[in-house]
């Protein structure tokens, strides 16, 4: 919401109107205008646009069909994802205990950049081999499960760092301890690319993708790994069946039958 304010409060600037006051064609400039300009910060702003002009027709009951606002198209690429290989290079690439363990939980158990970072110890429950993964995104909660390896870990750093509420620690200027920082993640996850050799774009969300597809092919139902990466709608998790290779016969090459009987 925060978002759709700002870019209605640019254009209204913009502008310099009511822009309840605006007929159709205005509307439509605004938005070619900021098709043309090279200095829009993405895709998103765009986006974000579009929906709070949608929005603040809603709330002052304006006829929507007064004003035709394009739809928004889906990227329609699919994810990267690491094969096994990959995930073990890149596990034991960084020379630090906490940035494999950064890493390690967010391929372990699929989170999200943001949500590794606002980790705290409290949230770590050993014993029952779960992590509780507070208001992620739509402000949900979840568990997730812990393994044995990733137990292990997380002792192993817990006895060695001794960090401070957060699971982990970053220093503000300072010096206080804050929590970890998504350009932290990012970079760590950058250096173990680099150090392993792997070719793919590594990120926090290409580990969290191969999460998802991982568990997919090795049995886990749909319907569960929606529960676990904390996905609202069924259709987000849907996207990974187009990743996993899933099926009882796997897809193949024709070119790989071609010669096969040949004598």
């Amino acid at each position: 919401m925060t978002n759709y304010a700002r870019c209605l409060a640019h254009m209204g600037l913009h502008l310099k109107c009511d822009l309840l006051e605006l007929d159709d064609e205005a509307v439509l400039d605004y938005l070619h205008y900021l098709k043309d300009q090279h200095n829009t910060p993405s895709d998103s702003y765009f986006k974000h646009t579009i929906y709070g002009l949608r929005y603040l027709y809603r709330i002052y009951e304006k006829v929507e069909s007064r004003v035709i606002l394009p739809s928004i198209e889906r990227p329609k690429q699919l994810p990267v994802v690491l094969s096994q290989h990959e995930v073990r290079l890149l596990l034991k690439a960084p020379k630090l205990l906490k940035h494999r363990l950064v890493l390690s939980l967010l391929y372990g158990c699929g989170l999200r950049n943001r949500e590794l970072c606002n980790l705290k110890i409290i949230d770590l429950d050993l014993n029952r081999k779960v992590l509780h993964v507070r208001q992620g995104k739509g402000r949900k909660d979840r568990y997730v499960p812990l393994c044995d390896l990733l137990i292990r870990g997380v002792k192993q750093y817990l006895q060695a760092e001794h960090p401070v509420e957060y699971l982990f620690n970053g220093k503000s200027r300072t010096g206080q301890y804050i929590a970890l920082t998504a350009p932290g993640v990012r970079w760590a996850a950058r250096e173990a690319r680099r150090i392993a050799g792997i070719k793919k774009q590594v990120t926090a969300h290409c580990l969290r993708h191969s999460y998802a597809t991982h568990l997919l092919e090795m049995g886990t139902d749909i319907v569960t790994l929606k529960e676990l990466l904390g996905h609202e709608h069924i259709q987000t998790t849907l996207l990974y069946l187009h990743v996993a290779q899933v099926s009882r016969n796997s897809a193949y090459s024709p070119l790989e039958k071609l010669y096969e009987h040949q004598g």
